[in-house]
């Protein structure tokens, strides 16, 4: 490993030198006087560093620093038109634009390297842009070595249309019959592709059929298909279920005396109707004096699961629970997640405890933290707990959750008034058929007092634990989210001010404020708040505590879901050990591993679960298109066009359109500086925030996405024809 390290150090120092000019792979080894083994060592350490993205190779495989040429390496992220960004890796800000033709063969998710071809100063002098523009030159690292897709055949050839709308490219195709398939793939099948090298742009990709997922319409291929494209491990090996069944399901008390017990305390958990697994639980006391006592007690996960064990190693390839609209995908097995780690009322239980005392006005006045034991006293639901706190307690359990509710309130406003940020959104959830897959209906789940009550607790055990490792210099996972770019925030104050509302300089956090509440109850806030989320930079794991833009907090990690999140899981260690003054390198390095990796799994977790409800969302919507009498929705105007309206549907949380050419009865001529469609002869105006009913009209599941028609064209048209 050193040798390796001096190697790099070596070259590296070779191409800084001020006479340097580019060398091949030979000649660099000739250069440091490397010979024969030793040239092969080179070469591999060449691979690696170029594969690090710290040096570049340019034409005929001659070696410079990146910077020399104006070089960059980073992960490329397409938009569905074609066009993508490209986010550097050198730490520094501002991404890249790449337009569709100079892309080359890379394709989303990627790790290129690109040459930049305007700088910041050009694109803002010759368009306003604050973004440099470049060309990708080389690839370094695939995202996928394969795609899921629908399988299509035209005259000459088959070919795979990808699922993922940012796979701007079909991939020709030789179905054969599969081994361990019933039948050859047909078309309108979801399939399994293995891509094969990719060279030119010219020609679509090619690759190779390696799984037959079934028809496009039965039930739970769309799940499946979610699943292979995200890479998301199903099944747990034998070996690590072998380790789960040996852990007893039943915690014996006696074998635990230097625990702290709970048992005789009041604790409960609340948590959703359909939650299987608990992993939080709380209690409040109000104390003499005003002061408060709150208690956050989580599944002791790592009393089960030990470091570098093969339950372990999965936890940590998964790196977090998957949650899809029909299943969830755990990142333990079941015998623990739902068994002996879920804080399950009326059974004990091994917990990690926070004990955080708060003066009246809720600034926090110390911690404690402890290992524990519990016996949880009720389980409530989050619309049972909601119900308790609409009405006057009358018993033990209301008097202490209006107790528990009163401290959260505090914490709450508390939050805010420290710059905190409103971006929580609502949420709508899929109810579907275990049975069949279908979705029966939609439910909204408002952030209410139950929900906030839960939240401002977590965060408050969270920031104290973050703190405490901070203050014990003990190298620990953080969550962090940094500071916007004032570039993107300008971009957001510009979108902000074309839809009419008055906004100052949002790079001051009290401004950024004031505008979320002027949004509030307006039918431009779910609009708003997604343009925001847009230009603030994505929260991630790290090793340092580089504070938490969005939640306003200068120490913050995750400590409360351990049961679901790995993150949690190296907290609870770290902090077990807080009496560890120092870690070593390799522990810190192997922590920064960690959190990269878990960052990754995060992300990949989020989009697979945001596409699983988007795609039951459309199949609800679908069904519409075919029943005897179809719902009608709430829709509200976001942005006006030339040909015709982009609606969301608060109910459903969705976006889609209602094209101009089904405006019937009518002919509207398009106002581009108002942003409005205005109706010739009844001079109707459809503007942005108008609130309108609407039926669906169309659902195209390759592109997901919905069309819309207002229902008074809709009945109108139907009276016509009967009239007729």
């Amino acid at each position: 490993m050193k040798r390796e390290t001096d190697i790099k150090e070596r070259i590296l120092a070779l191409l800084r030198h001020p006479k340097y000019r580019p060398l091949d792979k030979k000649e660099l080894a000739r250069g440091l006087g490397f010979r024969g083994e030793e040239g092969r060592e080179v070469k591999q350490a060449l691979r690696e560093l170029e594969q690090a993205g710290e040096i570049a190779r340019i034409r005929k495989n001659r070696y410079i620093l990146p910077e020399e040429a104006d070089l960059l390496a980073g992960r490329l992220q397409i938009h569905p038109a074609g066009y993508g960004f490209l986010t550097r890796e050198n730490g520094e800000t501002g991404d890249i634009f790449i337009s569709a033709e100079n892309t080359g063969t890379a394709m989303n998710g990627d790790r290129v390297v690109a040459r930049i071809t305007r700088d910041a100063d050009y694109a803002r002098a010759r368009s306003g842009s604050n973004r440099a523009e470049g060309r990708v030159i080389r690839i370094l690292e695939r995202a996928h070595d394969t795609i899921v897709g629908t399988l299509q055949q035209s005259r000459n050839f088959y070919y795979v249309v990808p699922d993922d709308p940012r796979l701007v490219h079909d991939v020709y195709v030789h179905p054969r019959p599969l081994p361990d398939a019933a039948r050859a793939p047909q078309p309108n099948d979801k399939v399994v592709v293995r891509l094969e090298a990719w060279e030119s742009r010219h020609v679509n990709p090619e690759g190779e059929i390696i799984e037959l997922l079934g028809r496009a319409s039965d039930a739970g291929v769309d799940m499946l298909s979610i699943i292979r494209k995200h890479n998301l491990p199903v099944q747990f090996p034998e070996l690590v279920l072998g380790q789960a069944d040996e852990i007893p399901e039943t915690v014996d008390p006696d074998r635990f005396p230097e625990r702290e017990d709970l048992r005789g305390r009041f604790i409960l958990t609340i948590d959703p109707d359909d939650a299987r697994d608990f992993d939080d639980a709380i209690h409040v006391e109000r104390l003499s004096g005003g002061e408060w006592e709150l208690g956050v007690h989580i599944a002791d996960v790592s009393a089960y699961v030990a470091p570098g064990s093969a339950l372990d190693r999965e936890a940590l390839r998964r790196g977090n629970s998957v949650y899809l609209a029909d299943r969830v995908i755990p990142m333990l097995p079941e015998r623990l997640s739902n068994g002996v780690c879920s804080l399950n009322p009326s059974v004990v239980r091994l917990t990690y405890s926070v004990f955080i005392r708060f003066t009246k006005n809720g600034a926090a006045r110390s911690a404690r933290f402890a290992r524990t034991m519990i016996e949880s006293a009720r389980r409530l639901t989050y619309k049972e707990a909601y119900a308790i706190l609409q009405k006057s307690p009358n018993d033990e359990l209301g008097r202490r959750l209006h107790t528990a509710w009163n401290l959260a309130s505090i914490l709450r406003r508390r939050r805010f008034a420290h710059g905190a940020l409103d971006l929580d959104f609502p949420e709508v959830k899929v109810v579907i058929d275990r049975e069949t897959g279908k979705p029966l209906r939609l439910e909204k789940i408002e952030n209410d007092e139950s929900h906030q009550l839960i939240e401002e607790f977590m965060l408050a055990a969270n920031e104290a634990v973050a703190s405490e490792l901070k203050n014990r210099l003990v190298p620990t996972i953080y969550r962090v989210h940094e500071n916007p770019e004032p570039e993107r925030l300008a971009e957001f104050r510009e979108f902000v001010l074309s839809y009419g509302f008055q906004v100052g300089d949002l790079t001051h956090r009290k401004e950024l404020q004031r505008l979320l509440e002027s949004f509030r109850g307006k039918p431009e806030e779910q609009a708003m708040k997604i343009g925001l989320l847009k230009s603030l930079k994505r929260a991630r794991y790290a090793t340092q505590p580089l504070g938490h833009y969005g939640l306003a907090k200068n120490n913050y990690t995750h400590f409360t879901s351990p049961i679901r999140r790995y993150a949690d899981l190296v907290v609870h260690r770290t902090l077990d050990h807080a009496s560890q003054k120092k870690a070593s390198r390799r522990n810190q390095a192997d922590l920064m591993r960690v959190a990269e990796h878990i960052s990754t799994t995060e992300r990949v977790a989020a989009e697979a679960e945001l596409e699983s409800v988007k795609i039951k969302k459309l199949e609800f919507l679908q069904q519409q298109l075919t029943a005897k009498k179809p719902q009608s929705f709430r829709a509200v105007v976001l942005e006006v066009r030339n040909y015709g309206l982009l609606v969301e549907l608060p109910d459903v949380l969705l976006t889609g359109l209602i094209h101009v050419s089904s405006l019937s009865g009518e002919f509207y001529r398009f106002d581009a500086a108002r942003h409005q469609l205005i109706g010739r002869r009844s001079q109707r105006i459809l503007a942005v925030g108008d609130i309108l009913e609407v039926v669906v009209a169309r659902v195209d599941s390759f592109k997901q996405q919905a069309d819309f028609a207002l229902a008074e064209n809709v009945v109108a048209t139907r009276r016509a024809r009967r009239s007729r």
